[in-house]
């Protein structure tokens, strides 16, 4: 279940996907297989090929790419997903949401 993102977010991360653009949507997430992890970044853009070279050239397994949606996207959560807001200097989504 996800909640604390706007539509108006929601709607600008998925026209950036739509686009072809790598887009990071970060939101409130609470998923019983994942005790303890509270949030999740979305990686989305739906040209699959430059998603799956982002994924590769940040040490992520593009095997784990969520293709059931019409936005593909790989969902970053714990250590990773802080160490990849920080690189990708996403600042505001690491205070936001009490990552950092």
């Amino acid at each position: 279940m996800a909640f604390g993102v706007t539509k108006s977010e929601l709607n600008a991360w998925k026209s950036k996907c739509a686009q072809g653009e790598i887009a990071f949507l970060t939101h409130y997430w609470l998923d019983p297989r994942f005790s303890g992890v509270k949030t999740v970044t979305k990686v989305g853009c739906c040209d699959v090929d430059r998603l799956q070279a982002w994924c590769r050239a940040n040490g992520l397994d593009p095997a784990y790419i969520h293709y059931r949606e019409q936005y593909p996207h790989y969902d970053l959560i714990g250590k990773k997903q802080v160490e990849i807001l920080k690189k990708e200097e996403l600042i505001d989504h690491l205070q936001r949401f009490k990552l950092i």
